[in-house]
């Protein structure tokens, strides 16, 4: 009878773990093995160092290793190629950028739709740009510059580190709202379109803090606005372009997204844990080094920047008439 009942006991007891079982959800065992984060550009630059300090911070919290991956060409597209065809498991994570949505326009023949076959996670933090100028240069001011693009019509050459670049579309767009006329000239890379700018050459550039900031601090280029909507603190006497040409904004961003379909469970794990991350002091101040401010947005709210930045994008692209290289 006492063997009987035990064994009624032990029936009710593995009955009642059954649904406990059932129901576990992906994000529950998330993540059992190593996730990679795929980087579309070559290690030592901000997309790969933004996404190796994510990976650390997420490996310390989540137990498993995140590994950065580096798949550079295209400008980034073949690293988006390999993870929208990966599977949708959360277990392959593509860091990107501003260049993302930029190169939905700039290249033809694309093998995905960026917005569609992607699941947007996080956003990691928001970058200026800086209207630079040598210290030779007439203008002082945005308003001087315009004045003086406006008396000389394409007369002035605008530098940047190549053609769907951040530099690039940030002056483009300047050139489009602003309503001057300036010959983009590309280079292949920001070193040695600065190098141009120090010698003349080129009259300006909307140059990345990280590749800017020492030369302005050592006066050899001349700050006339950063491309945010609000000052930067890195360079916080320096106002916003967008105080002389009413709703100008070409800021940088850096997030992560996972293949379309990626549960949802696993998606607002990420997310929670990043925005926990954007929080901590020690990344949140790596993060200020590069010149970023942290982004902590929603999935959904990554979501809508993603798809306002990819048509924003697409109308200074198509202005400009600038095709990849």
């Amino acid at each position: 009878m006492l063997l009987a009942r035990r064994r009624v006991l032990r029936l009710a007891t593995a009955v009642a773990a059954l649904p406990l079982t059932a129901q576990r959800t992906p994000a529950q065992s998330y993540p059992s093995r190593p996730v990679r984060i795929i980087v579309g550009f070559a290690a030592g630059g901000p997309v790969d160092i933004v996404a190796r300090l994510l990976a650390q911070w997420l490996s310390e919290r989540l137990g498993q290793q995140f590994i950065v991956e580096n798949r550079p060409g295209g400008g980034g597209n073949l690293a988006t190629e390999a993870v929208v065809g990966a599977p949708q498991d959360g277990y392959t994570l593509l860091m990107v950028s501003a260049s993302n949505t930029v190169n939905t326009t700039l290249y033809e023949k694309l093998r995905f739709n960026f917005t569609r076959d992607t699941a947007p996670i996080a956003s990691i933090m928001r970058t200026p740009n800086v209207m630079v100028v040598a210290p030779s240069f007439p203008a002082q001011t945005v308003p001087d510059f315009i004045a003086y693009a406006k008396a000389n019509p394409g007369k002035l050459n605008m530098g940047s580190a190549g053609n769907g670049t951040s530099q690039h579309v940030a002056g483009e767009l300047f050139k489009m709202m602003a309503g001057v006329d300036m010959v983009h000239v590309p280079y292949r890379g920001a070193a040695p379109a600065l190098i141009d700018l120090f010698g003349g050459n080129v009259h300006v550039m909307f140059g990345t803090t990280p590749a800017s900031i020492e030369y302005i601090r050592t006066g050899k280029l001349r700050p006339l606005a950063v491309t945010t909507t609000t000052r930067w603190s890195g360079l916080p006497e320096i106002p916003p372009i967008g105080d002389f040409v009413p709703g100008y904004e070409a800021s940088g961003w850096f997030g992560i997204v996972a293949p379309k379909s990626t549960p949802a469970e696993i998606i607002d794990l990420l997310n929670r844990e990043i925005i926990r991350g954007l929080a901590d002091p020690n990344l949140r101040s790596r993060l200020e080094v590069l010149g970023g401010t942290p982004l902590a947005l929603s999935p959904a709210e990554f979501g809508t920047l993603l798809i306002e930045e990819t048509e924003k994008w697409a109308k200074v692209v198509r202005f400009s008439g600038a095709k990849a290289d």
